[in-house]
C-alpha cells in the first residue's frame, strides 16, 4: 500500500530539485524583447559587463539617458553594453515602444539596445528583474535604478535612482569588472 503522505512529500522534493536545477545562473540565461521587436538574448553579450537600467521617458531622472549614452561610449570598446529597459511601472513612460524609440532618439540620439516596456517591479516583473533584485540588492523603488553585471554574468551590484551614471561610486564600479 503507498503511504499518500510519503508520496507527496516525495513528489514536493522532486519539484523543488526541479525548479532549483532550472532556476537561471547567470544573466546569460535570460531574453528580454527588443524594443523593434523580436527578441535580445543576453547570452549575447557573454563575457562583457552589463548595465541593465529601468528607464522612463517623463520623468525627473530622464536626463539620465544622457550620462547613460556617454557611459556607453566611454566603455563600450572595453567590454560594458549599456541596456535599457523602459517601464511604466512607475506611471513615467509613454503608451508604445514605438514612442519610446522617437523619443530617446529624438531627444538623447540612445545607440546603445533597448528592451521593449517592460515590468520591473512586484509579482509581474520580468524574470530578470526577479533575478536582478535577488541578487543586486532589491528591486527598483523608482526610475533609473541600474544593475551592474560582471563579466561571469553572476555578480550583480544594484545603484539607486540617484547614483547618476557618471558619479565616481558608477564609474569605479564600472572600471572594476572591466578589470575583473
Amino acid at each position: 500500500m503507498v503511504d499518500r503522505r510519503a508520496l507527496l512529500i516525495a513528489c514536493a522534493a522532486v519539484a523543488a530539485g526541479q525548479a532549483h536545477a532550472q532556476a537561471p545562473a547567470t544573466a546569460w540565461d535570460f531574453t528580454m524583447p527588443a524594443l523593434e521587436g523580436g527578441d535580445l538574448p543576453l547570452s549575447a553579450w557573454r563575457g562583457r559587463a552589463l548595465l541593465v537600467v529601468n528607464t522612463a521617458s517623463f520623468c525627473g531622472y530622464t536626463p539620465q539617458y544622457a550620462a547613460l549614452q556617454r557611459l556607453h561610449d566611454r566603455f563600450e570598446g572595453q567590454g560594458l553594453t549599456v541596456l535599457g529597459v523602459p517601464s511604466n511601472d512607475f506611471n513615467q513612460e509613454t503608451g508604445s515602444n514605438a514612442q519610446v524609440r522617437e523619443f530617446c532618439d529624438g531627444m538623447f540620439g540612445i545607440t546603445f539596445p533597448m528592451a521593449a516596456i517592460s515590468h520591473v517591479k512586484g509579482n509581474q516583473a520580468t524574470p530578470l528583474f526577479r533575478w536582478l533584485a535577488q541578487r543586486g540588492g532589491g528591486e527598483p523603488r523608482w526610475n533609473f535604478h541600474k544593475y551592474l553585471i560582471g563579466r561571469d554574468g553572476a555578480q550583480v551590484r544594484g545603484f539607486a535612482t540617484r547614483v547618476e551614471p557618471e558619479a565616481p561610486e558608477m564609474l569605479g564600479a564600472v572600471e572594476r569588472v572591466l578589470r575583473a
